[in-house]
């Protein structure tokens, strides 16, 4: 029997990380044993206290990714689990995406691409994205890149976060629903969890306003999807365009449907070279961890 350290892996990776990952660990993709020692997986993974419970020799969990809102931050603390993310190395391609989804949704690109395929010539009119009020519900290093740039060609940027940042150039609102109400596109980008659930409500959506545009490339569960879905329907809100979803990979066919939103199967860190500099880093956490290292990027 391999001497190597059992390691659980709950989700599909790139196979190059996956054939590290082999060269160091047992893996097991499903019912883990007891002996596990280390987890890797994406930011929607569950660890709680009943999967720690299951896992009592568990060490170390490497988020190939910077979500964490899943991990029950408190649990894995009490146990002395260390918890590791891949900051950083995503902030580019993740704003990148914002700004390629609010151009799609405001001139129609994905609907255009689909009609040329279909043969036809005759599309509805987009909307001008210069000049448009863009608010962000986040303003951490994502946020702040996303602003970089959209700042060439917005009107106006504003931001909500938890607390106000001096000197940055934009304005800042106290809360979502003045976000809402003060820009014509509102990009979310804020961290999920209990704090963060069904924020962008059906009120967020009425007040955002019929040219309004939601994008959201932070979680599915920042949005009510029903309401999301009614709002679009009854043209509360102009468009959308999302990377994520309440319930992936799961869509609601409402929305794969409606020709005024655009979707993306949560490709916001998906460029060869961010999922090359994610996974060393995942790997750089874990080599440190069991050779009794300092962790490269731990946060908990």
């Amino acid at each position: 029997m391999s001497d190597l350290p059992d390691l659980y892996l709950p989700a599909a990776m790139a196979p190059s990380l996956t054939d590290a990952l082999a060269r160091r660990f047992r893996i097991h993709r499903d019912d883990p044993p007891a002996t596990t020692r280390a987890i890797v997986a994406g930011g929607t993974v569950l660890v709680d206290q009943p999967l720690l419970d299951r896992l009592p020799a568990l060490e170390i969990v490497a988020i190939n990714g910077v979500g964490h809102d899943r991990i029950d931050l408190d649990a894995v603390r009490a146990r002395g689990v260390r918890v590791t993310t891949t900051p950083d190395v995503l902030t580019d391609d993740v704003a990148d995406l914002a700004i390629g989804l609010m151009l799609a949704v405001d001139r129609r690109i994905a609907f255009g691409d689909r009609a040329v395929r279909a043969g036809t010539w005759n599309v509805p009119l987009g909307r001008r994205a210069t000049g448009r009020r863009i608010g962000l519900f986040g303003f951490g290093k994502i946020g702040q890149a996303i602003a970089r740039r959209a700042a060439p060609f917005a009107r106006e940027i504003l931001y909500t976060a938890r607390h106000e940042r001096a000197g940055s150039g934009y304005r800042f609102m106290p809360d979502i629903g003045a976000l809402a109400e003060a820009c014509d596109t509102l990009i979310l980008i804020a961290p999920g969890g209990a704090a963060t659930r069904s924020i962008v409500d059906a009120a967020v959506l009425a007040t955002l306003g019929p040219t309004g545009v939601l994008i959201n490339v932070a979680r599915g569960s920042l949005v009510d999807e029903p309401a999301l879905i009614a709002a679009l329907q009854a043209g509360t809100i102009a468009g959308a365009g999302l990377d994520v979803f309440a319930d992936e990979p799961r869509v609601p066919e409402a929305l794969r449907a409606m020709d005024q939103v655009v979707l993306m199967p949560h490709q916001g860190s998906a460029t060869v070279e961010c999922r090359a500099e994610m996974a060393a880093l995942v790997l750089a956490n874990l080599d440190a961890h069991f050779a009794g290292r300092p962790l490269p990027t731990p946060i908990a």
